[in-house]
């Protein structure tokens, strides 16, 4: 099971669309291992050759859905269409039929949907489609979207897609293909991220992070824009309009726009946990650098909250960043004082306090590098604060004589609805308990927080803070709802 007092992020998308045969699965399959720590619940990929459509998802890593049995099976000849998904449930429990790709068939062919975040009004919208005869097969809030695009009979693909982007809010970057073209959108906020890439051949690649799009071979074209469609169109006909194109080239001389919708007006505030712990640290997201930002975040921190301390320790691997910036800020040296077991893994252990203790043992060992020194710990966020508590006891253990925890990110009070598997508000520490009652909690030294202003310095650019703030920028439901809320409504679950 994984770490109560971790944040887990819902998804990382994938989608690719080349204008000849390509090993279509063996490119989504690299592209995953890229966005694999995006979600590590499950994973999918779907693939097409313009006639045959193939689905292969299951529980489990990358690693271990796709043996090569499956791959085979995704190998179908000419393929050259495909999207790919790795899940973190937010909405819906992680069962193998909430897997994605989901898949319908409709007026408009088998269309399959790859999704990363939440729309906090699929409830509502759900009600309404089952009042209509729609029949669910899951109990994640993506299939409302795919639904809603089919539900439109009279309307193309592309249309459809954009009047179910109006209808829907929240955070998200969604995937979505037919036999013949994929499709990519982020929702108006552009909560959650989503790049475009260029392959040599001509092709496109959309994904959650660039790192994805390395390792697939494509290049960086530019990200997604807060509410816009993209989808790719070979040039058989007159594009739609109002639309923006831009071209890639073939082999042979085939040519594909890909074409470009605004339908949402733009209002940026990405997530603020993509910067802080999220996104992978190579990856740059709306322009700006991961890895810098958290950097910059551990600056900012040792200026806002400055300690007397001999070594500064990051908490592998989302507070490194921060703690060298916290480093280069106070001069106090840098150091790993805490060692992280590579092979750990997921582990699933019984809930028992005992065995949760054992859990962070079996992640987490304290080093000699802590022995005898005054310590700033570095970590990125609490949540619950039961893992902070166990790490501070483990340094004490090790020999360390004092320990000073900084979180690069203000502490979380409110539960996010855009696709960060939050506590409900009740269990987030910060919420009912003061910084000086969390610090006593976890038996530090002392405690303190990056500040709201220090985070959105930090990232340079606008953010959504609503975990901190309580101020919602792209919708919230009218009740805080857990991710279960949908396997309440009737779903029909085969």
């Amino acid at each position: 099971m994984s770490d109560p007092d971790e944040l887990h992020e819902e998804c990382g998308v994938l989608g690719l669309w080349s204008p000849e045969p390509l090993p279509v699965a063996d490119l989504l399959q690299l592209g995953l291992f890229a966005l694999q720590h995006r979600g590590q619940e499950a994973a999918g990929i779907c693939v097409s050759n313009g006639k045959d459509l193939v689905i292969e998802k299951d529980l489990g890593l990358v690693t271990q859905v796709f043996d090569e049995a499956r791959m085979q099976r995704l190998r179908i000849p000419a393929a050259n269409l495909g999207i790919g998904h790795t899940r973190y449930s937010t909405t819906g429990s992680n069962l193998r039929f909430n897997a994605q790709p989901l898949n319908v068939r409709s007026s408009k062919g088998i269309l399959a949907i790859a999704h990363n975040g939440n729309f906090v009004n699929a409830l509502q919208i759900r009600q309404e489609l089952l009042e209509h005869g729609a029949v669910f097969q899951t109990t994640n809030d993506t299939e409302v979207m795919i639904n809603l695009i089919a539900r439109y009979a009279r309307l193309n693909l592309v249309e459809a897609t954009a009047r179910a982007m109006r209808e829907l809010t929240g955070g998200f970057s969604v995937v979505l293909m037919d036999r013949h073209t994929v499709l990519a959108l982020r929702d108006g906020n552009g909560v959650r991220p989503l790049v475009i890439g260029r392959l040599p051949n001509g092709g496109w690649v959309f994904a959650s992070e660039p790192p994805a799009l390395t390792l697939m071979g494509a290049e960086f074209v530019r990200d997604v824009r807060p509410g816009e469609l993209v989808w790719v169109e070979q040039n058989q006909q007159p594009p739609l309009s109002p639309l923006v194109g831009e071209r890639g080239r073939g082999i042979g001389g085939v040519q594909a726009e890909l074409r470009s919708m605004q339908v949402l007006e733009p209002r940026p505030t990405p997530c603020a946990f993509e910067w802080i712990y999220f996104a992978r640290a190579d990856a740059q997201l709306d322009g700006i650098g991961t890895h810098e930002s958290r950097i910059r975040m551990g600056e900012r921190l040792a200026r806002e909250a400055p300690a007397q301390a001999d070594v500064v320790v990051p908490v592998p691997d989302s507070g490194i960043g921060a703690a060298i910036g916290y480093s280069r800020a106070s001069g106090i040296p840098f150091d790993f004082g805490l060692h992280k077991n590579p092979y750990a893994g997921r582990t699933f252990i019984q809930p028992t306090q005992e065995m949760r203790d054992l859990k962070v043992r079996l992640k987490l060992a304290a080093t000699p590098a802590v022995a005898g020194k005054r310590v700033v710990l570095v970590d990125d966020s609490i949540v619950r604060g039961t893992t902070s508590g166990r790490i501070v006891q483990l340094l004490r253990e090790a020999g360390a004589t004092e320990v000073h925890v900084r979180i690069s990110s203000p502490p979380i009070k409110f539960p996010c609805y855009y696709g960060i598997d939050t506590a409900a508000r009740k269990e987030l520490v910060a919420s009912t308990h003061s910084v000086e009652e969390i610090r006593a909690l976890i038996g530090a030294d002392s405690l303190a927080f990056l500040s709201e202003p220090g985070v959105r310095e930090a990232i340079g650019g606008p953010v959504c803070l609503a975990c901190f703030n309580g101020q919602y920028p792209a919708g919230q439901p009218e009740e805080e709802v857990r991710k279960e809320a949908l396997e309440t409504e009737g779903a029909s679950i085969p």
